[in-house]
């Protein structure tokens, strides 16, 4: 069934004429229960009930800036299967909602989707909590629920609302056992999705069915040590690596990158790492030292990823970020810096295919395949 005729489905068995139905009553269930994955949060058991996508333990150990983002739920999900009339939810936002270049749903809304088909948002622009109706009086059929929690804002989930006859269930499996991690700068965190469905990770997670854990930091992916080793804790099916636009010249960049990379290797031997130079941005010439300051910050990319396929290392990737968003594609910025929808609808196209290769082992012992798209624009 293609995407059209599974949004019809979704809005036909979640729609009823209001005026023929009474409210259903809801039955609260507090967050966490078992009856609810978290997906996205690898420290969740030792953080829980907080959404956070640190460690508590690394408070005192990184900057206090990350640390702030680190509460952010970018990539947070939380998934079941019901056969429920009716859905909402009980939660408020940590901060208020601000921002300039992003809209309040994607700052700090919840995404509900239903059977991979997008069906509404909570949204909360204070920090008291709000109670969302998502539905009522809907068809009663099992489906897959999937809510995406604010990419630029921490929130605390205290219940889920369900009809009271209602069942649920564990979600589907993954088609991987373990996520995609994927580091970086306000560009991975989300910014600026217009919803926190629509990061270029989520789109991926739903056509691919897989998981995924976004640590993008924004104006604090600088790929120091302490967050190095934090990452990898982490067990992965592939490390993804777009952490250049926030170091601010050459020389810092170097400082960091390669040890950054080979700290993640010590840990995780043969895991996949893809390396990610920076997409387009409208004022390239103008930003952070000039064109020519951006051209060698990914020529420290483009040399980490040569030496350590140099030095034997099978399972290193390259992507350059023009090949994700390129000069002609500025229509994909909302300001000049940041994809908008359309932008990470496209870097999502062009990822995929990647991904996909890298993810899936091949059958025979044949290394597998490089990555060195052209560096040349669009």
């Amino acid at each position: 069934m293609n995407q059209t005729m599974k949004a019809i489905l979704v809005i036909t068995i979640l729609s009823a004429p209001a005026a023929l139905f009474a409210d259903e009553s809801i039955r609260w269930i507090s967050f966490p229960d078992p009856q609810f994955e978290v997906n996205g949060l690898p420290w969740f058991e030792e953080n829980s009930p907080d959404l956070y996508r640190l460690p508590k333990r690394a408070q005192t150990v990184v900057r206090k800036a990350v640390w702030g983002l680190g509460t952010h739920c970018s990539g947070a999900r939380i998934r079941f299967k019901s056969d429920c009339t009716a859905l909402a939810i009980r939660y408020n936002n940590l901060s208020p909602s601000s921002m300039q270049n992003m809209h309040v749903f994607g700052q700090s809304g919840i995404d509900l989707y239903v059977d991979g088909v997008y069906a509404g948002t909570a949204v909360n622009k204070a920090t008291s909590e709000v109670e969302h109706v998502y539905f009522q009086n809907a068809q009663p059929m099992q489906r897959e629920y999937v809510l995406y929690l604010p990419l630029y804002n921490g929130a605390a989930v205290s219940a889920i609302g369900v009809n009271p006859e209602a069942l649920l269930e564990k979600a589907q499996d993954f088609s991987i056992s373990k996520p995609v991690v994927y580091y970086g700068t306000s560009i991975t965190q989300g910014g600026c999705a217009s919803r926190a469905g629509m990061s270029y990770q989520a789109i991926l997670g739903r056509r691919m069915n897989v998981d995924f854990v976004n640590l993008g930091f924004s104006g604090n992916g600088k790929g120091e040590k302490e967050v190095a080793d934090l990452v990898a804790e982490i067990d992965a099916s592939c490390f993804v690596m777009d952490f250049m636009a926030n170091n601010k010249d050459r020389e810092s960049l170097e400082k960091v990158y390669g040890p950054f990379v080979r700290t993640i290797r010590a840990k995780h031997p043969s895991t996949p790492i893809l390396l990610v130079t920076r997409i387009y941005a409208t004022r390239e010439e103008a930003m952070h030292g000039g064109k020519e300051n951006i051209e060698a910050k990914r020529d420290v990319i483009r040399k980490t990823a040569a030496q350590l396929i140099g030095e034997g290392d099978k399972n290193i990737h390259l992507l350059e970020g023009y090949d994700l968003l390129g000069p002609t594609e500025g229509d994909g910025l909302v300001d000049g810096s940041h994809p908008n929808d359309l932008g990470f609808q496209i870097m999502a196209d062009r990822l995929q295919p990647i991904l996909s290769k890298i993810l899936i082992k091949p059958k025979s012992k044949r290394p597998m395949r490089r990555f060195f798209p052209s560096s040349k624009p669009r």
